[in-house]
């Protein structure tokens, strides 16, 4: 939060200071003495970019979440260089003048970024881009030159990413049918979403292929049958062991209206609010966060259409190629099947990520959250969680009880997000070391 807000007239030798240690609202919590239109400019504008992206503009989680990725580094190099570098920067270091106000800067990146990739969407953006800037307070002089550090940021971001593959739209043709092999399922039968992700360019990967899982379970082998007969038995649209609260949690986490991209970042917003995290560590984290989900949805995909494995409900009516099952014709999930390669779950990748990222940021597992749910009829619209872990046993399990993926495929997509996150949790957004 602004400390010591109404100092703007202070001595130039203690503005530099405060830029290279934090700078005017590097330290901005939730609890300003001037508060901006929201507590953190970092969270406000993470809603706004998920508007874009996800509502508005309709990608699916392994598209958008590029997008959100571009959005989130845009804000955290212009953000880290008007605190002075306290962490290394992802890509830019803009010309940043004193004083300089970090809210401008996040509303100018998102704004250039989001205008940038969906310009139908330019005039709504420029009227909330205006009001917001209207409601910041402060220095006239430190929030012009906190926009022409985001617009800087923006600029190079998207130029670093014009040609990565995000919309490149490549094909792919399913192999013929035969067990094992994904075909389209039902009700849509439609065809494969954004194969092309495989080959987008990777954030903190060397390649989309680096974390590649081994391939999928033989048909005869004892991991295969137990994972097809759990997924038949606890899957299904009815269902005689599925609980009511196992049936409330896959609705929870893969019902109707359910984005899982929105579902997590709207409980990364709600733990950057509860922790107090000023802008500068917000934007970090969301920068973590975002770049480690897209390139496990990468990883995943690249993953998912070298072995093209069937999902539940087709290998269910087709008896899971082996005899010793049992088959069901009629079998449908309790929600509705994603229409991409089983192997490995995406979601189990995305939040595998996720929750590696925060444990690692946090320094342990146990922080209160909650997670909310748009799905219609829940016993549990929102769930409350104590440990970062409970979420992900959470939303493993919902993949089986929702009828879509098999035990197996959630735990290794699981490890392939936590590869991607160690990774770059390792190796990017570190504190500076000075000589």
């Amino acid at each position: 939060m602004i400390r010591n807000a109404c100092l703007w007239a202070i001595l130039t030798a203690t503005l530099a200071f405060a830029q290279r240690n934090g700078g005017f609202g590097c330290d901005r919590g939730r609890n300003s003495e001037q508060a901006a239109p929201t507590d953190n400019a970092v969270v406000f504008w993470n809603a706004v970019a998920d508007n874009s992206i996800a509502v508005v503009g309709g990608k699916p989680p392994q598209q958008g979440s590029v997008d959100a990725a571009i959005v989130q580094i845009a804000v955290y190099d212009a953000v880290n260089a008007i605190c002075g570098y306290p962490f290394t920067p992802y890509a830019v270091k803009p010309d940043v003048q004193i004083p300089a106000l970090p809210e401008a800067a996040v509303a100018a990146a998102v704004h250039n970024v989001l205008a940038a990739l969906y310009p139908a969407q330019g005039a709504a953006l420029d009227q909330q881009y205006a009001a917001y800037l209207d409601g910041i307070p402060g220095h006239h002089e430190g929030k012009l030159n906190g926009i022409a550090v985001g617009q800087q940021t923006a600029a190079s971001i998207l130029a670093l990413r014009a040609n990565d593959g995000r919309n490149a739209g490549t094909g792919w043709t399913p192999p013929p049918p035969a067990p094992g092999i994904w075909q389209p399922t039902p009700p849509g039968l439609l065809p494969p979403s954004t194969p092309w992700i495989r080959f987008v360019t990777p954030w903190t990967m060397s390649s989309p292929s680096q974390f590649r899982v081994p391939p999928p379970p033989a048909l005869d082998s004892d991991v295969w049958v137990h994972d097809y007969n759990e997924a038949m038995a606890y899957g299904g649209a009815i269902s005689s062991v599925r609980t009511a609260e196992q049936t409330d949690l896959g609705r929870f986490i893969g019902g109707p209206g359910v984005q899982p991209m929105l579902q997590w970042h709207g409980a990364w917003r709600g733990i950057a609010a509860g922790q107090g995290l000023s802008v500068l560590a917000a934007a970090r984290l969301f920068a973590m966060l975002a770049t480690a989900a897209s390139d496990a949805l990468i990883g995943c995909w690249d993953s998912k259409f070298q072995y093209a494995f069937w999902r539940p409900v087709t290998a269910i009516r087709a008896g899971g190629g082996n005899p010793a099952l049992v088959s069901d014709p009629n079998w449908i999930g309790l929600v509705t099947t994603p229409n991409h390669p089983e192997y490995p779950a995406a979601h189990g990748c995305f939040s595998g990520s996720v929750v590696e990222v925060l444990t690692a940021y946090f320094g342990t597992d146990e922080l209160p959250f909650t997670m909310s749910s748009s799905a219609p009829g829940l016993l549990q619209p929102v769930r409350s969680y104590n440990r970062f872990s409970q979420v992900l046993t959470d939303i493993l399990n919902a993949r089986i009880y929702g009828g879509m993926h098999y035990r197996n495929s959630t735990d290794l997509g699981t490890e392939l997000g936590r590869q991607v996150a160690r990774q770059a949790v390792e190796h990017f957004f570190l504190p500076r070391r000075d000589d």
